[in-house]
């Protein structure tokens, strides 16, 4: 089965399960920016009370940039790694008030995609995913970004190499993912790796996509009509 059509059966069998995803937006692009920088090396729980914690602590993203270091570091803390995150993000802001003469990436909704990737690409710490964050959920556009989960379960699916790295994931799931597929298959194959498809002792016995996958703790199971077993 080609890769394109494969993924499209896993779509389908995902969205039956967790239900089809209908975009929407996360907010204008600075902000979306912003969280995705704070989400990198922790938890989605740790990153989101960071990020509301910043919006809390400044009236608005020019206050931010305006601030010194060590308050923004000491509102992102819960985020872990708050140095680097604080330091990456006043640097941030400070490069796009000198592009645009404003603390606002509004500018990127006109842009043509490659130049959104080749102007968000510039800034320190902003690599592919972060990138395809903001194309994806404050753009809305069809790139998809490849976490930890998406990762791991392309691997195990056999989407991609399994020697393949991020960017190589990336190159690959951005050719092979139909455009209108991109939203719901990110969102639900993230769902299946966090409940189903762990990164240690996956629930093979419960996975929808048991016959698709190329992973070897499937072997543990036997299946006997629709049912999984567990083998003696």
């Amino acid at each position: 089965m080609k890769t394109k059509e494969k993924i499209k059966k896993i779509s389908v069998l995902l969205n039956k399960e967790y239900g089809k995803k209908v975009w929407r937006s996360r907010g204008e692009p600075l902000s979306v920016l912003i969280g995705t920088i704070l989400s990198q090396n922790t938890s989605d729980n740790n990153s989101h009370q960071a990020f509301e914690n910043l919006k809390r602590s400044f009236k608005n993203w020019e206050s931010v940039r305006k601030a010194p270091i060590n308050k923004i570091e000491n509102a992102v803390r819960h985020g872990g790694l708050a140095k680097i995150k604080a330091k990456r993000i006043k640097d941030i802001l400070n490069q796009i008030k000198n592009d645009n003469h404003n603390t606002s990436l509004s500018q990127l909704r006109k842009m043509k995609t490659q130049e959104v990737i080749d102007y968000l690409g510039k800034f320190k710490g902003v690599g592919e995913k972060t990138i395809a964050c903001v194309l994806l959920f404050s753009l809305g556009r069809p790139f998809i970004p490849v976490d930890t989960h998406v990762f791991r379960l392309s691997k195990r699916l056999g989407l991609i190499p399994k020697k393949a790295d991020s960017n190589k994931a990336h190159t690959i799931l951005q050719k092979e993912v139909y455009p209108n597929l991109v939203y719901s298959f990110h969102l639900n194959l993230i769902r299946h790796g966090r409940e189903v498809c762990k990164a240690k002792n996956p629930s093979c016995g419960d996975c929808v996509l048991f016959d698709l996958c190329q992973a070897p703790e499937k072997n543990k199971f036997i299946k006997k009509g629709e049912r999984l077993y567990a083998k003696n």
